[in-house]
């Protein structure tokens, strides 16, 4: 965000950004539920549901915790973590998209990577 931004821009920057640390938050709760409720000893498509799930909870979990910290971080490491957290999300949703009764979850792994998307486009 540069200095010279409007308020109307800044208040927009803030709410892309809160909004994708609360789909963040919700997609790793949604993530760690998904996960648990796979088989640990199921079959091998089964784990790397699983192993997705704990990826993204915890990708999503640090994102988050990230967006919401007081100091000010710089603009490329938001980029960065943004970016790998919309890649692991868009993953999770297609693995999870494929299990029956995981579609719920699906859904949040793709709005949150749409909330990540959204905050991208706000720091340009």
């Amino acid at each position: 965000m540069t200095p010279s931004a409007s308020p109307q821009q800044l208040y927009r920057f803030l709410e892309d950004r809160f909004t994708c640390a609360q789909a963040c938050t919700e997609c790793a709760r949604v993530c760690a539920v998904r996960a648990s409720l796979v088989d640990p000893d199921g079959s091998e498509g089964q784990e790397r549901v699983r192993r997705l799930g704990i990826m993204c909870a915890e990708v999503c979990d640090a994102t988050c915790r990230a967006l919401c910290e007081e100091n000010q971080q710089d603009e490329d490491g938001i980029r960065v973590r943004l970016e790998w957290c919309r890649s692991v999300c868009l993953e999770s949703a297609h693995a999870f998209g494929a299990c029956p009764g995981a579609e719920p979850a699906a859904a949040t792994c793709r709005a949150c990577a749409e909330a990540c998307s959204r905050f991208l486009e706000s720091l340009s």
